[in-house]
């Protein structure tokens, strides 16, 4: 990309960049280590929600009692892990099925929203930088035009050629700040309605679970795949 700043004349993006002011270029330098930034928690997150979808689904397949709850692993296996603690804790005191019920379902929704937690972990920074950006590259702007006006009154010239150069890098700041807030601000949306969604199957899940694994032994209505705890026995 070059623009045209007289006759037989261009000048490139780089060239731009090189002859902009000291602060227009830590805007353009901050702006571009931003958009960096928010590629990298772009492509963590989705790798992390991806695992997250497939561990949902292997809980959900649990409460649902199409698979066996000793096969878990991952978040599956700490969830698990966190119910059987309480659960023998529970019955260990002599509680009630509805006080070792309610027990497996606290420690279990508390390991899922621990795990929920980590992922979420960046996306106040994709917020920051979707909101924030805009006005940083604003500020570049505002500051590129204040010096092309300098230069117009230091050379009393008023032409395209001496105008240009620094109309151009204060539009090439804001450019930067909208390539940044952009696909910001749509991850952020993209990946809390995601989160929104999994908490919502998460615990729904983790309510059937807490449901048949609290159930007396031989209980008739007992689902295939996910048995009743025993003393001493884990999943």
């Amino acid at each position: 990309m070059v623009l045209t700043s007289a006759p037989h004349s261009t000048i490139s993006i780089l060239e731009l960049v090189a002859q902009a002011d000291p602060i227009v270029k830590g805007v353009m330098l901050l702006l571009v280590l931003s958009s960096v930034a928010c590629w990298a928690i772009v492509l963590e997150k989705s790798y992390r929600t991806w695992r997250l979808k497939r561990d949902l689904s292997s809980i959900e397949d649990i409460a649902d009692g199409t698979s066996d709850s000793a096969q878990g692993q991952g978040l599956v296996r700490r969830i698990l892990a966190a119910a059987e603690s309480e659960a023998h804790d529970g019955m260990s005191r002599g509680e009630a099925r509805s006080e070792i019920r309610a027990r497996l379902e606290r420690a279990m929704k508390l390991r899922f929203k621990a795990e929920l937690e980590s992922i979420e972990s960046g996306l106040p920074f994709l917020a920051t930088i979707g909101s924030a950006a805009p006005f940083i590259g604003l500020f570049g702007t505002v500051w590129g035009i204040m010096n092309s006006f300098t230069a117009i009154a230091a050379r009393q010239d008023t032409s395209l050629a001496t105008v240009a150069p620094g109309i151009a890098e204060a539009l090439f700041a804001t450019a930067l700040g909208l390539a940044a807030a952009i696909p910001a601000v749509m991850a952020y949306n993209h990946y809390a309605v995601k989160l929104g969604r999994a908490a919502a199957r998460g615990n729904s899940a983790i309510v059937e679970i807490a449901k048949h694994i609290s159930r007396p032994l031989g209980e008739a209505t007992q689902k295939a795949g996910v048995e009743p705890l025993r003393a001493g026995k884990g999943y």
